[in-house]
Order: C-alpha cells, then structure tokens, then sequence
C-alpha cells in the first residue's frame, strides 16, 4: 500500500537488537511510554498487553490516553503519544498526512487476516428455522441494492421511519467518515439516517439487541472481535477496490462519484518516529509482536463471556500464551513477566 513507510525501519529494529539496554535506558529515564487509548475491542485488549509487556518485561512506565482515533493520531505525530497499538494502515488522511511528512512509521503487523465492511445478521438473508424466522430479503447480495424502496422499508429507522437506517461507527473513529462517504457516493444518504453511536460499546449493545431479537439491521463492522465470533453475519457484497476509489473516499474533501470495497487490510503498530529511533528495543519488540487472529478473536470472546475488561483478559492472555508473546521479547523479559503473573 502506498501510504506505508517502512524508509529506516530496519535500521531501528537493528539498533534495537545490536544496543542492549537503549529502550531500558529511555524507560530508566523516567520517560513514560504513552499509549493510545484505543476504544474498541481488539485495540484495547492489544494495547494493555504490550503495556503490560513493557512494564513488567522492560521495567517501562507505561500510560494511555483516551480519545477518538484521528484526536489520538495526531498525538502519535506530535510524539505526545508514541504508540497506536493497532493502526488500520492507509485509513486516515491524518496518518497519511504524518507518514508523508516522516512523523511516524508503521512497525510490524498487529495481526493478519483482519476484514472490514457492511454486514447484516445471516437471518435477514438465509432466515432462522429454529428461532422461527422467515428470509426477509432472499435475494439481498450486495450494497448497491440497498436503496431499492423494500430494503429501505425493511431496515426502517425508528425515529424518522420514511428513511432507512444504516449503523455506522461512533463520530471520530476514521471508519465512520469512511462509510459516510461510501453513502453519498452510493446516492444513499437520501434513503438512509447514517446513525453514530456514542461508544463502540454502544454500537455493539446495537447489534446484539437486534440480533437477540431477530430484528433486520444493516451495519459496519469489522473482525477481529468477539461478535464476529457470537454471531453470524453477512459480509454485503461492494464493486471491488481501486486506488482511484479509495483515494477519494478517504479524503474529507473527496470526490463522492463512486464507492468501492474496502482494501485487504494491514494492521501495524503505528509509532511516532522519534521515539522509534530513541527506544530501538521496544521497536524490535514491535516489529515481532504478530498476534494469531484467532487468539484475538478467542481473547475478546473471553472478555465478553466474563464480561471482564481488557486488562484482565491481557493478563489470562500472558498467563496461557507464552508460546505465543515469548518468542517476541528476550529471554530475560520473558522470565520477569512470567514472575510477575504468578
């Protein structure tokens, strides 16, 4: 992807591996190593174990700081917060905009295989025989039907009922000006109220009351999360991706002529660069720290089962998958984090 800048990544990760003690001695310093206090699921749950990581393996204080992702995007540019633990690369002009200039630079791959889109509940498609629910929309596929009168009708907002309601993600998550652009360009934003909730949890809440009930719902959402693992979506179908289509959809000041799918996705660890360059050591982690989607999806589904947050579950994470974070940090790391979870 054009947008990713990898210009001096090596260097870094090998002054990290070739300098013992740099990131020790950054930490040691009393710098604190500011985090992204992201709101959703899979970041959340990411971001407290590598903190957990740096605190307890590399005797870092470690912080995160809320706030919406282009607010916190920002931060990692002015080095006001140096790591976005689980950055959607090429997603946001603000990003774009930061890697061009050279601010910050994406380090390693979070996870692979991740998806993002518009979904529906599978019922609304194939019905549900044992819950007694009929196919409302049997020959529903792809996005540009939906501004066909029955599918408006059929996912009808409850407060303004002449319009159909399309869930998208809270204000201020890059996703969400992703997907209003993707309604004007699909000449839906007549037919449809582009609905932002307030929280990720209350876009979750959304989808699971709907689900629950049986009721026809039409959404963003992405995976890795725990309710791609509860519940059975479907994945509507978009003209594929181009460069040209995307570049515009992710400008704010785009051109709204056509809408695409969204592209394979790369997952990294957004780092301001001269932190990058001042503790090679945590870079080296970084660039090795690759979750297995599946122990994502298996951890967030932990969170909602328990109905415990994302630092309990980075902890049940470190205590059950060694084999997994062991092989990112050094031996000496690996034995005070282990000491520190018994």
């Amino acid at each position: 992807m054009k947008h990713i800048k990898t210009t001096g990544l090596a260097a870094i990760v090998a002054l990290g591996l070739s300098t013992t003690g740099a990131s020790a001695s950054y930490c040691s310093d009393g710098n604190t190593v500011k985090f992204a206090g992201i709101s959703w699921e899979s970041g959340a749950f990411i971001t407290e174990v590598i903190m957990n990581i740096l605190e307890t393996g590399y005797d870092c204080q470690v912080d995160s700081i809320p706030g919406n992702s282009i607010t916190l995007e920002q931060a990692v540019a002015n080095n006001d917060i140096q790591i976005f633990a689980e950055e959607w690369l090429g997603r946001s002009d603000i990003w774009n905009k930061a890697v061009d200039q050279g601010k910050v630079v994406a380090i390693g791959k979070t996870f692979v295989g991740a998806s993002e889109g518009w979904f529906v509940p599978d019922y609304v498609i194939k019905g549900d025989e044992k819950r007694g629910i009929e196919p409302m929309a049997p020959d529903l596929k792809s996005v540009t039907q939906l501004s066909d009168p029955k599918y408006v009708e059929l996912f009808t907002d409850p407060e303004e009922p002449s319009k159909g309601r399309f869930l998208n993600c809270p204000s201020g998550w890059t996703c969400e000006g992703i997907s209003t652009a993707k309604l004007e360009a699909y000449q839906l934003d007549d037919h449809y109220v582009n609905f932002r909730p307030g929280t990720g949890t209350a876009l979750d809440a959304a989808i699971k009351s709907a689900y629950l009930q049986g009721e026809p719902l039409l959404f963003y959402y992405w995976s890795p999360t725990a309710m791609m693992g509860k519940f059975n979506l479907i994945q509507l179908d978009e003209p594929a991706y181009s460069d040209a289509c995307w570049a515009e959809l992710s400008k704010s000041d785009g051109k709204r002529e056509e809408a695409c799918a969204f592209p394979s996705v790369d997952v990294a660890y957004g780092v301001n660069s001269t932190f990058a360059k001042e503790a090679p050591e945590i870079a080296a982690v970084l660039e090795k720290a690759t979750f297995p989607l599946e122990d994502v999806n298996g951890s967030l589904a932990y969170m909602a089962d328990n109905e415990v947050d994302a630092d309990v579950a980075a902890k049940e994470f470190l205590k059950t998958k060694a084999d997994v974070w062991g092989e990112w940090v050094s031996p000496e790391a690996k034995a005070k984090i282990e000491d520190s979870l018994k």
